[in-house]
């Protein structure tokens, strides 16, 4: 299987951060000024995480614009299968949509904030409406299990093909907040959307219980209006982070804690993995570490305005850089990261991108959080690698950009 990094509206990995991002901050740089990155040994340790606070009132509708608001049919119990703690769920939902319109800005409305960990909006194409019914029919109960991405394309659904396209999401800490002028993505009459929300049941010890009906306001404009369409970038690196020298146990190998990973999500787990060693590092052994890096080439010009990061419970530090080690290189994003605050961040003025630059993705993890969380401490110590589960780790950054 091979990864390509390319400006449209397709996820390399099965997670989309935000694709409605805020204002810029007015400055004369070429990219926010970057908070100084925390050092793993000296970061505070989290307390424990409140997976963000309440959502705010949306911005006030502009000319031409109207919400739509769209919610789960009735309240969902999840229920992790083979003894994880983490279900994947989507649930197909109907716009009515007689007539093209633009995706101005998407608000997820989380009901029970204590086990939503994020959320993803993908939108199906009237063409691909039946198989998508079929594929919700074929799942006994609300929807259907979707780890890796809608479940739409093939047993690999990680990489997302063309029956879905991620148009907007939602983690700890993002709230509505819109690009300056008139962006939006195109939607086609007849669409369908794919909610698609991740649980995490650790405090339940992935025990069925509590039940969430969250919904989704949608910022919409007739797609006759004069708007400059919005697209994505996905920033991926891997993840090989080994137990550390306190630690001890099976799953501290490599090869079972893959196997493990692959019980509790699925098949596509093993392929992701492959595929983003394969993509990051071609022909290279996997050298495991705290810090991993991935540099994805850009094969389109835009314009970027925002970048959304993305980690899980061992996340410490997350850097985007443009073009490092060369004269006009630019850090797009250098910060600690924060679980709770998974906000998008704007850039102090637009930066272009065009074919043949990289844009560099590096994350920085800290396997001795798991024996300090209350989250994590029930758990066995693990080699861990990317995957779905709360317990697992991602190393992903979202831009925001106009093509140019």
């Amino acid at each position: 299987m091979t990864v390509r990094l390319v400006f449209k509206h397709v996820a390399v990995v099965a997670l989309a951060l935000t694709l409605a991002a805020c204002a810029p901050a007015a400055g004369s740089g070429t990219a926010a000024a970057p908070p100084a990155a925390a050092e793993s040994s000296d970061a505070p340790v989290p307390a424990g995480h409140i997976h963000g606070s309440p959502p705010p009132p949306p911005a006030p509708l502009r000319a031409g614009e109207r919400f739509q608001a769209i919610t789960l049919a009735q309240p969902y119990r999840p229920a992790p299968p083979h003894g994880g703690t983490d279900e994947y769920r989507c649930f197909l939902i109907d716009l009515h949509l007689a007539s093209a319109a633009f995706l101005m800005g998407t608000q997820f409305l989380p009901e029970n904030a204590e086990i939503v960990h994020h959320a993803i909006l993908y939108s199906v194409g009237p063409a691909e409406v039946e198989h998508a019914r079929a594929v919700d029919a074929a799942d006994p109960g609300d929807g259907w299990q979707c780890f890796g991405g809608s479940g739409l394309n093939s047993a690999l659904g990680g990489f997302s093909g063309a029956r879905d396209t991620p148009i907007g999401g939602w983690a700890p800490g993002i709230k509505e907040t819109l690009l300056p002028g008139l962006v939006g993505i195109p939607v086609a009459a007849g669409t369908q959307i794919v909610l698609q929300i991740h649980y995490n049941l650790l405090a339940t010890n992935g025990k069925p219980g509590p039940v969430d009906q969250s919904s989704v306001r949608l910022r919409l404009m007739p797609g006759t209006a004069a708007v400059t369409p919005l697209t994505g970038l996905r920033l991926v690196a891997p993840i090989e982070l080994p137990c550390t020298p306190a630690e001890s146990g099976p799953l501290c190998d490599r090869a079972a804690a893959i196997d493990d990973l692959v019980s509790r999500t699925g098949a596509q787990a093993r392929a992701t993995v492959n595929a983003l060693t394969a993509y990051c590092h071609p022909g290279a052994p996997v050298t495991p570490g705290p810090t991993q890096s991935c540099d994805n080439r850009v094969t389109q010009s835009a314009l970027v305005y925002t970048v959304s990061p993305h980690m899980h419970l061992l996340g410490r530090t997350i850097k985007v850089e443009l073009n490092p080690g060369t004269p006009g290189a630019v850090t797009l994003l250098d910060q600690a990261y924060n679980f709770d605050d998974q906000s998008t961040r704007p850039l102090a003025q637009p930066v272009r991108v065009r074919p043949g630059d990289t844009l560099r993705l590096t994350c920085t993890y800290d396997a001795s959080l798991r024996s300090q969380l209350p989250e994590l401490k029930p758990l066995a110590p693990r080699y861990v690698v990317w995957g779905d589960g709360t317990s697992d780790e991602m190393c992903l950054a979202t831009l925001a950009a106009t093509r140019a």
